[in-house]
């Protein structure tokens, strides 16, 4: 691992932060409802998590594109922000429900969690990051397990109200 400014980070950054900048004026409708009753355990380890990852990757020189055996995960890792970016159009084209906000997307589960922190996680594969990795994976049960909370909270009310 080499200190260093990573360009790869900051542009993973800027696909992330961009479209959740954007989320904030386009809430699901009923968010707070569900956002307000979040798991405190699960919360301190996302924000744990999220101000790890923002430095971690931007301080480690080797995420940057250098030719190795190991450039397919990154290219990997681009593929699914990209896949992150395209729900996140989805989602701001439709009626912005909690259904759509926690939707899969080309399988994935809980999406719009799910796919950065996979990203996130294979980056630091890439970068041979056991820290970053390390960051990710707290991000990860944090921030996956808290939007798998609000789509069973969510799932569970539209089932009664179907009922």
């Amino acid at each position: 691992m080499h200190f260093g400014f990573s360009y790869i980070g900051l542009i993973f950054l800027i696909m992330l932060m961009v479209p959740n900048l954007i989320w904030t004026r386009n809430l699901p409708k009923d968010y707070e409802k569900y956002a307000s009753g979040e798991n405190r355990f699960l919360l301190v380890l996302e924000r744990i998590g999220q101000v790890s990852v923002t430095i971690l990757v931007l301080i480690f020189k080797d995420l940057n594109i250098h030719l190795s055996p190991w450039v397919s995960l990154l290219l990997t890792a681009f593929i699914l922000m990209i896949f992150y970016e395209m729900f996140w159009i989805r989602y701001f084209r439709s009626p912005k429900t909690m259904k759509d906000y926690y939707s899969s997307f080309l399988g994935v589960p809980v999406a719009g969690a799910t796919l950065p922190v996979v990203a996130f996680f294979i980056l630091s594969v890439y970068g041979r990051n056991p820290i970053l990795g390390i960051a990710v994976i707290i991000l990860g049960i944090g921030h996956i397990g808290i939007h798998v909370m609000h789509k069973n909270e969510a799932i569970c009310e539209q089932d009664i109200k179907n009922a």
